[in-house]
């Protein structure tokens, strides 16, 4: 219950594809186009009515290797990134990475939910930041950021000449209320300033094969991806390739329908667990994603709760305050699992709370 993936089995039409594949021998490499940008393309428009461009399309290795090369084109050796905790721990090392500086802008949380602090993002631009790194859907609290605020963020960096680089893994995980807005749909403004980087890889449980998927929101974007190296592309893994075309053609729908379906379930489960057997807990139900961030600092079990929760209850997850300051007395718990599976989790933190 630690790390981002589910326990579910692969999609049929993933499964087909990747078999296929090893029936031919074909395990080499990657084609020039293996038809990623024309399956996205398509995804995106039936998910949500989202109309891209395919020229503004390119793929690589993974989301992360998108944002790195994105982020070392838009800034400077030592230019400052805005990055808003709690967040992706990766999100830390990938801005260093690129050679830029961390600009901490946390999240505001009013205690019914998180949101971008459009006024403090201006403070940091207006203070010299260069790019603002965003995650939406985000993670670890699960948040869509409405289309308002998006559209302000945009409005603020297109202000200050700044880029933003919209992580949008989670996006197709997104519950019927959550409402996703992809960041380069918000706005004129968004579309001049924003990048978004994706792939099937979260939601269909591909993060072992790598492929994914960048977009430009306007052609001076496109035209930054289209002069990134040929190896930032042929980093692609063919088995990657394969199975995000596999995971964004029509046929896998249903498949997706009734994971968000079975997740659904989990959110509801958990919630209810917590309030049973840790009722001091607090947890807000995720509008995307299997991620559940957990304050439990009202428990005393330390800053980090994450370890003592493994060395007591033998249940691992992942450590709040890797997620930044904001993550102190917190832990976030995967629920992409079977039921039974969260049910022995929660009653193992109970039974610990009971002991303490």
């Amino acid at each position: 219950m630690f790390v981002a993936e589910t326990d579910f089995p692969l999609a049929p039409a993933i499964t087909r594809a990747l078999a296929r594949a090893v029936e031919l021998g074909d395990t080499g490499y990657t084609p020039p186009n293996p038809g990623v940008r024309e399956a996205f393309v398509g995804f995106a428009e039936r998910k949500w009515d989202w109309r891209i461009d395919p020229s503004h399309v390119f793929w690589t290795a993974d989301v992360m290797v998108g944002v790195v090369e994105i982020l070392r084109r838009v800034i400077a050796p030592g230019d400052r990134v805005v990055v808003m905790p709690p967040v992706y721990p990766p999100f830390y090392d990938t801005v260093v990475e690129a050679g830029g500086v961390v600009e901490r802008v946390p999240l505001r949380f009013d205690g019914a939910g998180w949101d971008i602090d459009i006024e403090a993002v201006g403070r940091a631009l207006a203070a010299g930041a260069r790019a603002v790194l965003l995650c939406n859907p985000q993670n670890p609290t699960g948040t869509t950021h409405s289309a308002a605020a998006l559209a302000a963020l945009a409005d603020m960096a297109e202000r200050f000449g700044a880029a933003v680089v919209s992580d949008e893994i989670h996006a197709p995980l997104t519950y019927s209320r959550g409402g996703f807005t992809p960041f380069l749909t918000a706005s004129a403004s968004a579309r001049r300033v924003g990048y978004a980087v994706t792939s099937a890889s979260k939601t269909f449980n591909l993060a072992g094969l790598k492929c994914a998927v960048m977009i430009g929101g306007g052609e001076a974007q496109a035209h930054l991806l289209r002069s990134l190296p040929s190896e930032v592309e042929w980093r692609t893994g063919l088995f990657g390739a394969l199975a995000n075309v596999a995971a964004f053609a029509p046929e896998s729908q249903g498949w997706l329908d009734g994971l968000l379906a079975a997740l659904e379930i989990n959110r509801s489960l958990l919630a209810d667990l917590l309030a049973e057997h840790l009722p001091a807990a607090r947890y807000l139900p995720p509008q995307a994603g299997y991620l559940a961030w957990v304050d439990v600092s009202a428990y005393g079990w330390g800053d980090d709760p994450a370890r003592r929760i493994l060395k007591e209850a033998k249940v691992a997850l992942h450590h709040g305050p890797l997620f930044g300051s904001e993550g102190i007395g917190h832990v976030r718990i995967n629920f992409g699992c079977a039921p039974d599976v969260l049910r022995d989790a929660v009653q193992r933190l109970g039974a610990l709370a009971a002991s303490s």
